[in-house]
């Protein structure tokens, strides 16, 4: 007699599990949830508002509400994203050394994602702070990758 059960195994608790269980168990978890789930690298793992949602156990349906406008869900949805990228780094506004960068868009003949800035000596507002990215490769993936819900937020 032979009794199966059913494992029901959730993607994040699948990449918690991965680096500790034997390789035969990864060739499965590769092949239910993919390569690119268990990838190191972060532009591998946050393609999408729900993998950063997942990267951060979060729900998408507990980020933002059915009455926000629709530049606050871009707002909220972005917010998650770079916090997912920015895996645990937080801009400290007291080091005036550290650059945070953020995308910079042009807006002049439709929108466009132009380059990745940081600014010093001076006071000016350009994005919210919970949108700085550590690194320029993360700006530019983040400018690039989240195009429209940057225009969204930004435009509507």
């Amino acid at each position: 007699m032979i009794i199966m059960q059913e494992l029901k195994l959730e993607k994040s608790t699948a990449i918690r599990l991965f680096e500790k269980v034997p390789e035969w168990f990864q060739e499965t978890l590769i092949a239910t949830f993919g390569k690119e789930c268990f990838s190191k690298s972060i532009f591998d793992r946050i393609k999408t508002f729900e993998d950063a949602c997942e990267a951060m156990n979060k729900k998408p349906e507990d980020v933002y509400h059915e009455k926000d406008a629709p530049d606050d869900v871009a707002r909220k949805k972005l917010k998650v994203i770079a916090e997912a990228l920015n895996g645990g780094w937080v801009p400290d506004w007291n080091d005036t050394n550290q650059k945070k960068r953020y995308p910079w868009f042009k807006m002049s003949s439709g929108f466009g994602f132009d380059r990745s800035v940081y600014g010093y000596g001076c006071t000016d507002a350009g994005c919210g702070s919970r949108l700085c990215l550590s690194s320029n490769e993360l700006s530019n993936y983040f400018g690039t990758q989240f195009i429209d819900l940057h225009e969204i937020h930004l435009t509507k």
